[in-house]
């Protein structure tokens, strides 16, 4: 069997995934008896197609040799590249954008109506119209899979959709954002006041230049969207979420918690009445009190009772690996 791909978006996790598919190729055809083609790619600038696949290391080589995937430059239109190559799956993995979800909400949606399997990290379009897209999946017969847009390589919905498949989910929290949990625990360890413990994050690469998003709690209260809507059952977006950064703790405020053998960790939280992210007090030694980068996510079920996931939330491998792992259930249930 031959699966092909188009890629839309070729930067850092783009690239990530290029090495995967490059590494784990032998596997797919061995273990599954499937070729698993990369049939077009595109970035910002530029596309490059083939029917007869393309060869991820060369795609890998001309971005880093020219800044861009391909030598065909295109005007912008991308999403009449998605309708032009013929392509089994779509992995979109163009850069998020929180307030249309643009291009990515068109690329997918312009795949799925084609009855086309779409694979995607990106949350906005799944943060601001995800029953919009899980309902065009249904009525095309197509298959959406997003595991990469909550916690990278932390294997939330798939546990939630596929191991706890019978089990009704009754609360949500978690810790959904590495950068704000590598300030928080810097600014309990050392007595850092936030703005040092950004600086920091900055320099090791955890935070972003403009690091609004993650310290207002805005990264956070898509992917608790995200998750109300697709394990919860929801129908909320990103706007409806309350939302409280760590914009306003301070050195003092965390110095106050460890006095009473707490922390202070941005908690997302989806129950009946809650959907909302904020700061809270977390004792100790409790799993939600976890430091440094690591996302945490537990679902109080009505049977099993509460179950833990964690892993790394962010990072051009474990999001690859996110990506890969849904590819790999829609070659298998191929």
């Amino acid at each position: 069997m031959t699966v092909d791909l188009l890629i839309a978006g070729f930067g850092v996790v783009g690239q990530g995934l290029a090495e995967v598919l490059a590494s784990k190729q032998g596997e797919l055809e061995s273990k599954l008896d499937t070729e698993v083609r990369i049939v077009g790619a595109f970035d910002s600038r530029s596309m490059v197609r083939s029917e007869y696949g393309l060869d991820p290391i060369e795609l890998l080589q001309h971005k880093k040799a020219t800044g861009m995937v391909g030598e065909e430059r295109h005007q912008g239109d991308t999403v009449s590249i998605v309708r032009e190559v013929d392509h089994d799956i779509l992995i979109e993995l163009t850069p998020t954008d929180i307030v249309k979800g643009e291009p990515a909400f068109s690329h997918m949606r312009s795949s799925l109506e084609m009855g086309r399997d779409v694979i995607t990290c990106n949350k906005g379009p799944l943060a601001l119209r995800y029953r919009e897209l899980s309902s065009l999946a249904r009525r095309k017969g197509a298959r959406l899979r997003f595991e990469g847009s909550v916690g990278g390589a932390m294997p939330v919905i798939s546990v939630a959709r596929e191991v706890l498949m019978g089990e009704r989910i009754l609360k949500i929290r978690g810790i959904l954002n590495g950068t704000c949990n590598f300030i928080l625990s810097r600014m309990g360890e050392e007595g850092l006041p936030l703005s040092q413990a950004l600086k920091e994050a900055q320099q090791l690469g955890y935070a972003e230049a403009d690091p609004t998003y993650d310290i207002d709690g805005i990264d956070s209260a898509c992917k608790v969207a995200i998750l109300a809507n697709a394990i919860m059952d929801k129908d909320v977006t990103v706007n409806e979420v309350e939302i409280t950064g760590i914009r306003g703790i301070s050195e003092e405020a965390v110095a106050l918690a460890s006095s009473q053998r707490k922390v202070i960790r941005l908690i997302g939280e989806i129950s009946e009445r809650r959907v909302e992210v904020s700061p809270r007090l977390v004792p100790a030694g409790h799993l939600l009190s976890i430091g440094g980068t690591l996302n945490m996510v537990q679902m109080k079920t009505d049977i099993a009772g509460e179950i833990t996931v964690a892993g790394k939330g962010a990072g051009k491998m474990e999001t690859a690996s996110a990506v890969f792992s849904d590819l790999v259930a829609l070659v298998r249930s191929r």
